[in-house]
């Protein structure tokens, strides 16, 4: 995931606009959308959206269109990269992936979830729920 926040940032920093601050703003809140994607991706709507709006004030007028591009495709390619990695059944620390939801007793459900929603088949009704109620 390291690779990927370098990334936009390589390919974006010579159009930055607004100094040595702007260097910094924009480095800092791609490696913060890349780390929220690894570890919280289910609960990040839009990473590449929210990751332009932060930093599309340090650009240009003319180069929003290319930045947007260059924010859109590494998102993708870094969703799709822990995809991957979740079908195997780990997260992008090389952790062993473990359902997101708690037991009765309050701990944590140890068994491993499926790709779709991060939820194992036990808990599946957990997931349909979240989906009914952000579409309400």
């Amino acid at each position: 995931m390291y690779q990927v926040s370098r990334g936009i940032y390589r390919e974006l920093a010579p159009q930055i606009v607004t100094g040595r601050d702007g260097h910094e703003a924009v480095l800092r809140s791609s490696e913060s959308a890349v780390e929220r994607l690894a570890t919280d991706r289910h609960y990040f709507a839009a990473p590449a959206r929210s990751l332009f709006r932060e930093i599309r004030i340090h650009f240009p007028i003319q180069d929003q269109a290319r930045v947007w591009a260059v924010v859109r495709d590494y998102m993708a390619a870094a969703e799709r990269a822990l995809a991957e990695l979740t079908t195997c059944g780990r997260d992008a620390f090389g952790n062993t992936l473990q359902c997101r939801a708690t037991t009765r007793r309050g701990t944590s459900c140890r068994r491993l979830p499926s790709n779709a929603n991060g939820y194992c088949p036990a808990h599946q009704h957990l997931g349909v729920t979240e989906e009914l109620s952000a579409a309400a």
